[in-house]
């Protein structure tokens, strides 16, 4: 139990430190909106709700995917494509500076 507090607790100080960075919160802001585009066009082009349609763009965003929802109409298989090229990139590159910042070495601490 100790060990997961102890990451934890390093987890929140590197988002700590990622947020003095600009392109940090850029990416952030950028990785919401997506989100927030995805489950908007998901909850009404395929009709689903909107815990669902977040579920698929986190799920899709992070590459595990979905096992059993595929878009049913073509602007929405259109949007998927676009949406994992676009969305992938920017969620990953937003988890790879997390990560500079969690293994650099703090220069305050």
């Amino acid at each position: 139990m100790i060990s997961v507090l102890t990451i934890f607790s390093r987890l929140f100080k590197g988002l700590r430190r990622a947020f003095h960075l600009s392109y940090f919160r850029g990416l952030l802001i950028l990785c919401l909106l997506t989100l927030v585009s995805g489950t908007t066009f998901y909850s009404t082009e395929e009709n689903l709700s909107m815990v669902d349609a977040l579920y698929f763009c986190i799920t899709t965003l992070s590459t595990v995917g979905h096992p059993t929802f595929v878009p049913t109409t073509t602007l929405g298989k259109v949007f998927t494509m676009a949406y994992i090229t676009i969305g992938c990139g920017l969620f990953l590159t937003l988890i790879a500076t997390l990560s500079y910042v969690l293994i650099k070495q703090p220069e305050d601490e």
